[in-house]
């Protein structure tokens, strides 16, 4: 895998051409690519997961470059040695900072469009945060204030949010595929054309939230408020509404397969303008 990752490496600097102190830039970035990628296969994934999530991670080569002057006809001097080790330096200082931002003040903020796969962003004040088209895979937000934050076409695939501050925040279009989601309030929050195929409401306040049109596969609202949220027209396959209130859910309109339908019976859902697939 290390010679996977160092051809990586040679594709994203080649448009650089062998500026002084890229031998040593390579050699201290593949050892963090490759420290990662062996954390990631502790954790159970896959050799491609693994390597995915870890080129993912490195971000973009133009930020480090940004941080170092090249010229592949110039030979290195002492100077350039030091802004080769700068340049090491202000990359683990970044990788790192991608990863721990728990316990921070980031309200208001502009992260939008940036690659921070697998942050921490745990017990952060994050209110009016703009994450819109951030790829935030894996990133973890428990007890984290949200409010009016926008994850518009963010990629939050296999993200955590427990007890956080959901209240007014936009997922319009985000990627929630596997993403768990649990005791968190959602009031006002907003699905439109969000992809929620597996994704875990476990005891979040969900009332009034709307899932109009969606496609819900596989989505779990177990122990969940959905007292007044909107199905209105959605398709539902596999979704389970276990210990849930949803006598006034609205389910106008909606397609559904047997089995969530015989579960909503049994929970005395209003399923007089379903359709059963």
């Amino acid at each position: 895998m290390e010679n996977k990752l160092q051809e990586f490496l040679d594709e994203a600097f080649k448009p650089y051409g062998n500026f002084p102190s890229r031998k040593d830039v390579e050699q201290e970035l593949l050892a963090n690519l490759t420290e990662k990628y062996q954390d990631l296969k502790l954790q159970g994934k896959s050799d491609a997961e693994a390597y995915q999530a870890t080129v993912d991670s490195f971000g973009d080569v133009t930020e480090i470059m940004d941080n170092v002057q090249h010229n592949p006809n110039k030979e290195l001097d002492s100077d350039e040695r030091s802004v080769g080790r700068t340049l090491r330096e202000t990359f683990k200082f970044a990788k790192k900072s991608k990863s721990k931002f728990s316990m921070t003040e980031l309200k208001q903020s502009d992260l939008s469009d940036t690659q921070l796969v697998g942050s921490d962003f745990s017990f952060s004040s994050l209110s009016e945060t703009d994450f819109s088209g951030a790829n935030l895979t894996g990133s973890t937000f428990n007890g984290s204030d949200l409010r009016k934050s926008s994850f518009k076409a963010a990629n939050l695939k296999d993200a955590a949010f427990a007890g956080s501050d959901l209240t007014n925040v936009t997922f319009d279009s985000a990627n929630l595929t596997n993403a768990n989601i649990k005791a968190c309030a959602l009031k006002d929050a907003s699905f439109e054309k969000a992809t929620l195929d597996g994704t875990y409401f476990k005891h979040s306040d969900l009332s009034e939230v709307s899932f109009e049109g969606q496609s819900l596969n596989g989505t779990v609202f177990d122990g969940s408020s959905v007292k007044k949220a909107s199905f209105k027209n959605a398709v539902l396959a596999d979704v389970t509404f276990h210990h849930s209130d949803v006598k006034h859910t609205i389910f106008d309109g909606a397609t559904m397969d047997k089995v969530t339908y015989a579960l909503l019976k049994g929970a005395k859902a209003n399923l007089d303008n379903v359709i059963v697939k």
